[in-house]
């Protein structure tokens, strides 16, 4: 049996249930930092965008009850109508269901937040990690259809919110209830597919998607203002068909707000402006290169386990 989510132990959207997801925000970016310590990865992610995670997954989101495995199988080989033994990553967000929703992470990078998020919540053992990015292992570093929480593979940016707007259509078409909800990152909003997409999606009017954009500046190269500065989000995806909302990504009561926003006819965007240092002072010295955490001598480590003990 799943534990309560942070909104039902609360009672709903009430000032116990903000309590509660933020110390869910909290213990994301303390997981993540603890596999950081240890073996690097992806940490500033964690950072800006752990209060979107919490608020979905403490109850934003109406999922039904984990159906994956507690700990992850290893990989089994690639799926097919032959091949019963293959992990299906998405059932650990509840089996597909008219009136459930559906969940697509599409900067798959952000897997170990996920992953760290999916444990927070008691859909995965708490020894998750344990496996990430080992070989054979389903607990990828950049997830695929067979990680817990995924339901497709990625592939490059911008394909995975194409793949949630066929989903929607189909759930529409079929008479779903059910909501497609897409997690963006702010860089790959550079990708043409991704405003084809959201053509795609106000042309055929899905009001049963809800976006979220991680706004926090950052990608690979550095900060995204200096890669290619895309201007006011909120504006483009306005123009492109969306209803759209900006707030605090940090905020998590401003976030649900957001997601009551009437969208009738139109999918709903909100661009949670966040900061990707957020809870974590100390990796404010590496700005702005905060893609991937390599840390150059013991020593570095050492102050980022002090900085793990400070936050636990």
């Amino acid at each position: 049996m799943q534990p309560a989510t942070p909104l039902q132990q609360a009672d709903c959207r009430h000032d116990n249930w903000t309590t509660a997801c933020q110390a869910f925000a909290t213990d994301i970016r303390r997981r993540v930092l603890s596999h950081t310590v240890t073996h690097g990865g992806y940490l500033s992610q964690a950072c800006s965008s752990a209060e979107i995670f919490a608020y979905l997954y403490g109850g934003g989101m109406n999922l039904g009850p984990s159906e994956g495995p507690c700990v992850p199988p290893p990989y089994a080989d690639v799926r097919s109508k032959c091949n019963a033994r293959h992990p299906s990553g998405m059932l650990y967000n509840g089996r597909r269901a008219p009136d459930k929703d559906r969940f697509f992470l599409s900067p798959t990078h952000y897997a170990l937040t996920l992953y760290a998020a999916l444990i927070g919540c008691g859909r995965l053992d708490r020894n998750g990690l344990d496996q990430f990015n080992q070989d054979g292992s389903t607990v990828e570093m950049i997830g695929g259809e067979h990680s817990p929480g995924f339901e497709t593979n990625g592939g490059s940016f911008g394909q995975t919110i194409s793949q949630a707007a066929g989903v929607a259509w189909a759930r529409r078409r079929k008479g779903d209830s059910g909501k497609v909800w897409v997690f963006l990152s702010d860089g790959e909003c550079q990708e043409g597919q991704t405003w084809e997409a959201m053509m795609s999606m106000a042309f055929q009017k899905l009001d049963n998607v809800h976006l979220v954009v991680d706004n926090n500046g950052q990608q690979v190269d550095g900060r995204v203002e200096d890669v290619m500065s895309m201007g006011q989000l909120d504006q483009k995806f306005e123009a492109f068909g969306s209803t759209v909302v900006r707030v605090d990504g940090h905020d998590l009561e401003a976030i649900d707000r957001a997601f009551q926003t009437p969208h009738e006819g139109k999918p709903l965007t909100v661009i949670a402006d966040t900061q990707p240092t957020r809870g974590l002072k100390l990796l404010e010295e590496r700005y702005p290169n905060l893609h991937y955490i390599r840390f150059k001598s013991e020593t570095e480590r050492s102050r980022y386990a002090d900085a793990l003990g400070e936050l636990e």
